[in-house]
């Protein structure tokens, strides 16, 4: 890791530190601030792999992780009105979706590497924003997994809503997961344009 991947690494720091504490503040309905910020970790991963190369953009990805995994550790050390804010399955989604769906970007840009500009970074996000966002919500909600944790009430979440409140009926995370994809999604074409931008101006610097 040399000096030129320091704005990367504290980028990533950033936007992992940012979105556990966003994550806690509610926007609208089925959204927490911290599904705005989130999905800046894919541009981050991206932008460094672009280019700096696939060995960069996975120690970028571990530096997120580690700094995920600390707000973890002080997230269950802080007590909220139900309970500690980061509980063992919220921990262990979080870890295990944003390992997952980070190194999954990362494989799939550097296959996609030699097309057309906008292939690689839009098709790893979009993939690996689909991947994150089904094994947070089912580890950290399903009621399929509250062996993980017993003593964990996440009864409310499995309340049985229409989607969004207009589409067909599930459980209450089904929606809570819809909204943070399609968040996901829109802002994975947004990110093309500072994609761009900075690729492009770093390249021009070196």
């Amino acid at each position: 890791m040399t000096r030129a991947h320091l704005p990367g690494i504290l980028a990533m720091a950033a936007i992992v530190v940012a979105s556990n504490i966003l994550v806690q503040f509610l926007f609208g309905q089925w959204l927490t601030w911290g599904a705005f910020t989130y999905p800046l970790a894919f541009l981050v991963t991206d932008v460094m792999n672009r280019v700096y190369g696939t060995g960069p953009a996975r120690r970028v990805v571990f530096v997120g992780f580690l700094v995920g995994v600390g707000c973890s550790l002080i997230g269950t050390q802080i007590m909220g009105e139900f309970g500690p804010l980061v509980t063992l399955r919220i921990a262990l989604g979080s870890g295990l979706a944003f390992l997952t769906a980070q190194l999954l970007d990362v494989a799939i840009f550097s296959a996609l590497r030699e097309g057309r500009w906008w292939r690689a970074p839009l098709a790893s996000t979009l993939i690996g924003s689909t991947v994150d966002t089904a094994l947070f919500f089912t580890i950290a909600f399903s009621a399929s997994l509250t062996f993980i944790e017993p003593a964990n009430d996440v009864s409310w979440a499995g309340e049985v809503l229409p989607i969004l409140g207009v589409g067909p009926a599930a459980p209450l995370w089904v929606s809570l997961a819809v909204a943070d994809w399609m968040v996901k999604l829109s802002l994975a074409l947004v990110a093309l344009i500072p994609f761009r931008l900075i690729t492009t101006r770093i390249a021009a610097a070196s």
